[in-house]
């Protein structure tokens, strides 16, 4: 489960018909705290990329449904954004949109005395991730990782 438990489930069910009528989809929601202040974190994503008046939009869109639903007691900050280049997978979704895509991996634990890998995302199946890199293929259980994001700096 994403970070922020039944939160996360609350505002993506409110998001999520939002977004679709502006052409987008949520990548991703966020609820956590950071030093003393609490933050809601709505990743948003579309083809061709999201530009600032994209997140503007949701931002404005999701304000008001937010206050009326009201499904978070302490007060927050909103965040609406852009995934980013080195978007983190987390939804079974995102796996399956990027298999053959180039990724990177650090585990929670060092297996064989490493944390770090990449290699491209050959398949994912009920939480097993397998990965294919130049010398081989190696294959992660997902509660193993810290993270596992898109590589799309190195050529």
């Amino acid at each position: 489960m994403a970070k922020g438990g039944n939160t996360v489930d609350a505002v993506r069910k409110i998001a999520e018909p939002i977004a679709q009528q502006l052409g987008l989809e949520i990548w991703d929601v966020r609820y956590v705290k950071e030093g003393s202040q609490w933050y809601l974190r709505i990743f948003i994503d579309k083809e061709g990329g999201v530009s600032i008046d994209d997140c503007v939009d949701m931002t404005h869109a999701i304000n008001k449904p937010l206050d009326e639903a009201d499904p978070i007691e302490q007060a927050y900050c909103l965040e609406v954004s852009s995934p980013g280049i080195e978007r983190e997978l987390v939804r079974d979704e995102h796996f399956e949109k990027s298999l053959g895509e180039k990724v990177m991996i650090k585990t929670i634990r060092p297996i064989e005395n490493q944390r770090d890998f990449k290699g491209i995302l050959e398949g994912y199946k009920d939480g097993v991730i397998t990965i294919k890199s130049e010398e081989t293929e190696v294959s992660f259980n997902k509660k193993e990782l810290s993270w596992i994001k898109l590589d799309d700096f190195e050529q």
